[in-house]
């Protein structure tokens, strides 16, 4: 079974520690990494098995599947941010490989369409099927990208500190333009009337888990930009991510434990000073604390409830919740995937244009009518996959779940929650990969393995609520908590990851980022040299398909 990190012994860790990070995402692997490029001792503490979060890789039958990253974009382009921040964080030793220029497959009814790599390309690809919409696709696109040219200030008061960063988050609603603060739908509906266009542009909607209606056009527009001119996966599998980033920490004398199980967060008047573990009870010190768990999980299970009433955050906790859960369908195949055929495309499925609707009937109905399907290739867009696992394909098929459908089953042991829980998994299974034969049926003879995660799973090695995989969700009123902050009320205690910024792999990679600056105080500028000096045009692993301007 592939693993990244150290097995936690008592023998093993220091007495002592500048940071202690709690959580193996990647944003806490990042805050990790660059408080280690700066000098610090830092121990991160897994509770898994393996290090990485949603970028862990797991085996069972001779496959390998990732859990989480199934398609990054913007990191083929070695002047952009993120793509600085991984380059920085693994020394340069993280590469990518291009999927196809046609990266999303969207197929909505009987009908489909293709997102083209390249804003020209894709509006091109775009206004084919929508021609007399030709204005608004071309002020679509313009929107994101103004989005996402003024993100960074929407964010910047993450990084100032808490006092300062809470009162700019509080004026933000006057800093910016009204649709940061508006629905998807309201904003395109403010382009077009035309509901299928509106249901094509809106496709992607599985990548932050919230239909039009209820998503904020900024979660949106951030992730429509990121993939506008192509995606990218992790050559070698998304267990890279964590191989690269590791070492980094341990060089500068820190540690990565697994099996390391955080049972709380030490507080003495007010100021985090440890952690203790699940295991034995043992304590570790350290200067200050990083919880890379969550923001529900982190103030409502990891810190005595009492400080929860003392700094007014239950009413606050409140007014945010848990993002949508999944089940997952890992597949395996006999053959290679240029043998069937399988592209480095993704498949989108939608029953419907309006995704709203379908949402609703689902949410009404006890049944399994998915509203969305997403289908994922991910030994196709690893170039190493052969080499690794020569004559095997795999594929992964995510839909959205209910937690109630597993209620019965919660607080059950992983792998030993009896027939029943087995053969809803398998009605489940069996409607996925139906989808999946629908576009790919030369899978149907070449199946070997398949096996359903469920959001109990999901609870059970990424220690969440209610199996919820993007965070709290992304609606307006989320961008709206002014109190979400790297530094939180607790001296010596800060949150990174997704939380403080939004979902996905890039959004937990600057939370990161931010909570490093936080950390470092006037130190800061450390991270600037460590981003400037991390821009090797030379080491790219994928030709750009654009020009910094």
């Amino acid at each position: 079974m592939k693993r990244t990190g150290t097995r936690f012994r008592k023998n093993k860790a220091l007495p002592h520690y500048d940071c202690i990070v709690i959580g193996s995402g990647v944003g806490g692997l990042c805050t990790a990494a660059l408080l280690a490029k700066a000098g610090q001792k830092v121990c991160v503490l897994e509770q898994h098995y393996t290090a990485g979060g949603y970028t862990h890789v797991y085996e069972r039958e001779g496959y390998e599947w990732d859990v989480g990253v199934h398609y990054i974009g913007e990191v083929h382009k070695p002047w952009s941010v993120i793509r600085r921040v991984f380059d920085a964080i693994s020394d340069g030793q993280l590469e990518w490989a291009p999927m196809d220029a046609h990266y999303d497959h969207i197929v909505i009814g009987d009908q489909s369409f293709r997102y083209l790599a390249g804003r020209d390309e894709f509006k091109a690809e775009i206004k084919r099927h929508f021609p007399e919409e030709g204005a608004a696709i071309d002020r679509y696109v313009e929107l994101i990208s103004e989005v996402s040219q003024k993100i960074p200030r929407f964010f910047a008061g993450q990084a100032l500190p808490r006092s300062l960063g809470v009162l700019y988050n509080r004026l933000r609603r006057r800093l910016f333009p009204a649709y940061f603060f508006q629905s998807t739908r309201q904003v395109l509906e403010g382009l077009t009337d035309n509901q299928q266009l509106i249901g094509v542009l809106c496709a992607q909607w599985g990548d932050y888990g919230l239909p039009p209606a209820q998503a904020a056009f900024m979660m949106h527009a951030m992730v429509a930009k990121h993939y506008i001119t192509g995606g990218n996966y992790p050559v070698g599998g998304s267990v890279r991510i964590a191989e690269t980033i590791i070492p980094v920490i341990e060089a500068a004398g820190g540690h990565v434990f697994t099996y390391a199980g955080v049972e709380q967060v030490l507080i003495e008047n007010n100021r985090a000073c440890g952690v203790r573990l699940v295991k034995d009870g043992h304590e570790l010190t350290a200067d200050r604390v990083v919880s890379c768990a969550g923001l529900l999980p982190t103030y409502q299970r990891l810190l005595p409830p009492e400080l929860a009433e003392r700094h007014g955050l239950q009413d606050k906790l409140e007014r945010v919740a848990p993002s949508a859960s999944h089940v997952c369908l890992y597949a395996g195949f006999k053959g290679d995937a240029a043998s069937l055929g399988l592209p480095k495309t993704n498949f989108w499925l939608y029953p419907e244009f309006d995704h709203d609707l379908s949402v609703k009937r689902f949410m009404d109905s006890p049944g399994l009518d998915f509203p969305m399907i997403y289908i994922s290739f991910p030994s196709a867009k690893d170039p190493d996959w052969d080499r690794r696992y020569p004559g095997k394909s795999t594929v992964e098929i995510v839909a959205p779940s209910f937690p109630q459908w597993f209620e019965q089953w919660k607080g059950s042991t992983w792998n030993k929650r009896g027939e029943d829980y087995e053969a809803f998994k398998a009605r489940i299974s069996e409607v996925l990969l139906e989808a999946l034969y629908k576009h790919q049926p030369q899978l149907r003879a070449a199946l070997d393995y398949c096996e359903l995660s469920t959001p109990l799973s999901t609870e059970w090695f990424q220690w969440n609520q209610v199996g919820e995989i993007y965070g709290i969700e992304h609606t307006v009123q989320r961008f709206e908590q002014h109190w979400v902050h790297p530094q939180t009320p607790i001296k010596n205690f800060y949150l990174t990851g997704s939380d403080v910024v939004t979902a996905g792999v890039g959004g937990a990679l600057m939370g990161g980022v931010l909570t490093a600056v936080r950390l470092l105080g006037w130190r800061a500028y450390k991270v600037k040299q460590m981003l400037e000096g991390a821009y090797r045009p030379a080491v790219q692993a994928v030709a750009p398909v654009e020009s910094p301007s």
